[in-house]
């Protein structure tokens, strides 16, 4: 008789790595420092993880630390003061596939997307580059063409807070010195915008708008907003569907110091901003508003949301700016309609609209499918980077800064995740599935992050006019580089990656 698995310890959100859930960790600006090991000091590095191990912020300090900047905002309302902005630091670490090997950790952790890591997969994703097949080069910058073992997230309230912060890491490891336990590959710095476009990215829209809560987190909803189980993001725990590993059809166990960890994705993403804007400028949609407003019009089409972050499914024809910001109201809807006939028109919101894409909601939730998509589900926790769009960009029309979003997301399976909304659903001209016979309408690509053969297309673009094709010559985000990773518990940390002595986490024992 089969003796069934221990029950997992009880959730704790003091053993959970603090980026990951509870809206991730406060931050004005953020650093990522992508590390190698040296792989002649592993002992040593794995001696001073165990040094960095106090500094890491865990979900319960995120917790306490946005409750604090709630009643902060609160007591500067009461005296009718400026809210001060809270001296907060933040760290948090993971590793990659190839990391976990120089630390000798082999244990199948069931994530081939994980074990081969984003290079590898760039051409899957649909990333530009040269070659095909084993010799495909993606066009990354190239610190992301080689090996990165590991990063290590810095955010807090400003540049002097991280500096200082990411100083004492860099000690720890004797970065720079000739003893180092690791290397700099690449630092990048985030920053969220200034003033009104604090929370928008760089092409004006709010962004961290509909993320999932999670069971035993979260107590409460946001109308419009689900409950995932807590295994969607967090490996090991209720919902945690591993994949199968080729050529095998079940799934894998995970090791058992995987419990509580989560997949991180991390994509380096360029955005041509000039060059969106004027797309906009040169094909406003007539007859809908007046045509200066038209250009505004199509940039929420194509994303799904006005810059204010009001869905065009609940205010189609003018922006809601009070609705955009209250998250009572800007993500109370499902594409699901009492008038039948809505279903299969884009009136309100075209099929391929950015946020219709990478979340279809009833469009495979409700008939005919009726799908559950928990496992698609991911929690976003990027930050922009980059200036801003200066005047004379403006007026030529054409980026001269690197700017863009630095993006990371955390889901339990990358597979199901990340990559399966990239690949499936925003590269998928046919998706979501519609027309007659069901999926042969081409919506087009996700006009935002849909990457395929030049020029892409999308349609839906003008309500009235539902058919007609919009050519989009370029791509206005550019992916240059990435890496997927693991960001282990705190527990795991401490007595797994950190263990000096002894044997590696093989055999450390399954979920």
């Amino acid at each position: 008789m089969a003796v069934p698995a221990p029950a997992p310890p009880p959730f704790d959100l003091k053993n959970i790595q603090g980026d990951i859930l509870a809206g991730s960790l406060p931050k004005r600006t953020e650093t990522f420092l992508f590390f190698t090991i040296d792989q002649s000091h592993v002992k040593d590095f794995r001696a001073q993880l165990a040094q960095l191990v106090p500094l890491i912020t865990t979900t319960a300090q995120v917790v306490k630390n946005r409750t604090d900047i709630i009643q902060s905002k609160e007591d500067a309302a009461a005296k009718k003061t400026p809210q001060p902005l809270l001296k907060m630091v933040g760290v948090n670490i993971s590793f990659s596939h190839k990391g976990l090997a120089v630390l000798g950790i082999k244990d199948e952790i069931g994530d081939s997307a994980f074990d081969q890591g984003m290079l590898n997969d760039a051409s899957n994703l649909g990333d530009a580059g040269t070659g095909t097949g084993p010799d495909f080069k993606p066009n990354w910058v190239p610190a992301f063409k080689h090996d990165i073992h590991g990063v290590i997230l810095v955010a807090g309230d400003c540049h002097a807070t991280i500096d200082h912060k990411l100083g004492e890491i860099k000690r720890i490891f004797k970065v720079g010195s000739h003893n180092a336990s690791i290397h700099d590959v690449k630092e990048i710095r985030g920053d969220v915008r200034p003033d009104k476009e604090k929370g928008h990215e760089h092409f004006g829209f709010l962004d961290g708008v509909s993320q999932p809560a999670v069971t035993g987190v979260e107590k409460t909803t946001f109308p419009g907003q689900d409950f995932v189980p807590q295994g969607t993001i967090l490996l090991g725990r209720e919902g945690d569907k591993p994949s199968p590993i080729p050529p095998a059809t079940t799934p894998v166990t995970r090791p058992a110091w995987a419990l509580d960890g989560s997949f991180l994705t991390f994509r380096y993403l360029f955005q041509l901003v000039p060059e969106f804007d004027n797309f906009l400028k040169a094909n406003p949609i007539d007859g809908v508003l007046p045509r200066e407003l038209g250009s505004e019009l199509l940039g929420a089409r194509m994303v799904g949301r006005w810059k204010s972050g009001a869905p065009i499914d609940l205010f189609p024809t003018a922006d809601n700016p009070d609705a955009g910001g209250d998250p009572q109201k800007n993500d109370n809807f499902d594409f699901a309609f009492t008038n039948p006939d809505d279903a299969t028109t884009q009136t309100r919101c075209p099929f391929a609209a950015h946020i219709r894409k990478t979340y279809p909601r009833n469009d495979l939730e409700g008939p005919p499918f009726n799908l559950d998509i928990d496992n698609r589900r991911i929690i976003r926790a990027g930050i922009p980077f980059g200036p801003e769009v200066t005047d004379d960009e403006r007026k030529r029309g054409k980026t001269e800064h690197g700017r863009g979003l630095l993006f990371v997301c955390y889901q339990s399976n990358i597979e199901d995740g990340f990559q399966f909304i990239q690949k499936s659903w925003a590269n998928t001209p046919s998706f979501p599935p519609k027309g007659n016979p069901i999926g042969s309408l081409q919506s087009g690509f996700d006009p935002i992050i849909g990457q395929g053969p030049s020029p892409r297309s999308v349609i839906g673009m003008n309500p009235q006019a539902q058919d007609a094709s919009l050519s989009l010559p370029a791509e206005w985000v550019l992916p240059r580089g990435g890496e997927y990773f693991f960001s282990p518990s705190l527990p795991t940390l401490k007595g797994v990656f950190a263990q000096v002595e002894g044997t590696h986490a093989n055999g450390h024992g399954e979920l």
